[in-house]
């Protein structure tokens, strides 16, 4: 999950780290009140939020270097035998996973958040208003503004 608020697998994994530290220490101010993931995932998602103020004032990374931190596979490729897979159909899969995250990155930080948490890493709603320290009520209405300006950004692409 930390991985898809960062877009850099080495962060990420510096991030899980820093998050089961502060969890260690932090021990005692657990609540019981959320699930304890939900309160991990609070630690690792504010940790991301403060990494990505921390990048934003630094300088922007190339577009080589961009391109090489893309994945090379999508998820789902698997799902077909390898004699099945046509050179085609992969470069539009591709495309359109690079669209689509592309598109998810331009998001404002909230909606991202809420977008990430709730319909691909599949938390319920009340879980992703824990974790974020919102309402259930502010989850839906971001989730709601956040498939909108999605699709509002992926309807030139998809017509």
């Amino acid at each position: 999950m930390i991985a898809r608020l960062v877009n850099d697998p080495e962060e990420a994994e510096s991030l899980m780290q820093e998050t089961f530290l502060q969890a260690f220490q932090r021990l005692d101010t657990f609540r019981r009140e959320a699930k304890f993931t939900t309160w991990l995932y609070a630690i690792g998602i504010n940790l991301a939020r403060a990494q990505r103020r921390k990048l934003q004032r630094m300088v922007p990374l190339s577009d080589e270097d961009v391109e090489r931190l893309q994945p090379t596979f999508s998820y789902g490729m698997f799902q077909e035998s390898p004699v099945a897979w046509d050179p085609h159909k992969l470069a539009v899969r591709k495309e359109r996973h690079t669209l689509v995250h592309d598109a998810i990155r331009k998001l404002p930080e909230d909606y991202r958040e809420v977008l990430t948490l709730r319909d691909i890493e599949e938390y319920g709603t009340e879980e992703v208003a824990k974790m974020l320290g919102i309402s259930s009520g502010a989850v839906r209405v971001r989730l709601h503004r956040a498939r909108q300006a999605l699709k509002k950004l992926l309807d030139t692409h998809f017509v």
